[in-house]
């Protein structure tokens, strides 16, 4: 008699979340609706997040998902990150180029190979659109500053929390090299305090980001060496691989020399950052707490307000 195969892990979790009307498949992996408690833990997990973080005084800035091109050129994430880059195509031909793109596209030929790349690419990182506007001197305070956007990675998947499409909350510090890291070390802290107060069992490990090719297990390596970045991690779908919720990051002076954001010596600014993945935190508590609101611990929906 044959032993059946154990269940996929995320699989079997991402048709639980489907099934309770939590996500909604667009039929691309990785793309997906939310349904409205979903949003509503992501929206009151924001407003925790915002009371955190009030004491920073910290500048409210918003920016589309999207990052002009000649400033996505300024840094190395074409060469670190390739495989995971998203860029804007679009028509811009003639009536005649019209109708052959529509004859190629009605014959079930590649229709794409009419469009052009327009003068935006996907926002790989919430802080990126950020750091072009932050040229210029700093006063000797430097800058924090409060963002949130979606941001795009092209890594399909049947994991759940790895979604190509997602939203990412930062407080982005700029200034010394001790500003950015009191401000990265002490966000580690208290980000760990403050998903821990929802019930989750939380870490804080030592990581690096999923550079490409040859050239990336040297950065991998030199990120770790340096630790640059913390990661808070969380079991989701699997105990052996826990899913990073949080990162921060301290970025050296590699944003201020991109965009001459400069301090007031007139040397390059450093910069440091906390980020937390809001879809991941949603699927870490309903992946705790369970698929129903109504069910959760009276402290947990009192801390996030749920009521």
């Amino acid at each position: 008699m044959c032993e059946s195969l154990p269940a996929d892990p995320y699989l079997a979790f991402l048709d639980e979340l489907v099934t309770a009307r939590l996500l909604i498949p667009s039929g691309v992996r990785g793309v997906y609706g939310r349904g409205g408690d979903f949003e509503h833990v992501v929206e009151q997990f924001e407003r925790l997040v915002t009371r955190e973080g009030r004491p920073e005084k910290a500048e409210v800035m918003r920016f589309p998902p999207l990052l002009n091109r000649a400033h996505y050129a300024k840094i190395n994430h074409i060469h670190n990150f390739p495989d995971l880059m998203g860029s804007v195509d679009t028509f811009t031909g003639n009536e005649a180029d019209h109708r052959a793109m529509i004859d190629t596209f009605q014959t079930g030929g590649d229709w794409t190979r009419s469009l052009v790349p327009a003068e935006t690419m996907l926002v790989p990182a919430a802080c990126y659109p950020m750091f072009p506007t932050a040229t210029g001197t700093l006063g000797e305070a430097g800058r924090t500053v409060d963002l949130r956007t979606f941001v795009f990675r092209h890594e399909p998947s049947d994991d759940p929390a790895r979604m190509q499409i997602f939203r990412q909350r930062e407080y982005v510090r700029l200034g010394t090299a001790d500003q950015a890291l009191d401000h990265r070390d002490a966000w580690l802290r208290r980000g760990k305090a403050l998903l821990e107060s929802l019930g989750l069992p939380v870490e804080a490990v030592v990581a690096n980001d999923p550079f490409f090719g040859r050239g990336g297990r040297l950065a991998k390596a030199t990120q770790r060496e340096q630790t640059l970045k913390y990661e808070l991690v969380v079991p989701i779908c699997s105990t052996e691989k826990p899913t990073a919720v949080s990162s921060t990051n301290y970025h050296l002076d590699y944003f201020g020399k991109a965009f001459d954001i400069l301090l007031p010596d007139g040397s390059p600014a450093h910069s440091a950052c906390i980020g937390f993945g809001l879809e991941r935190i949603a699927l870490a508590l309903f992946k705790h707490h369970g698929l129903s609101l109504e069910r959760w611990p009276r402290e947990i929906r009192e801390r996030l307000e749920l009521d």
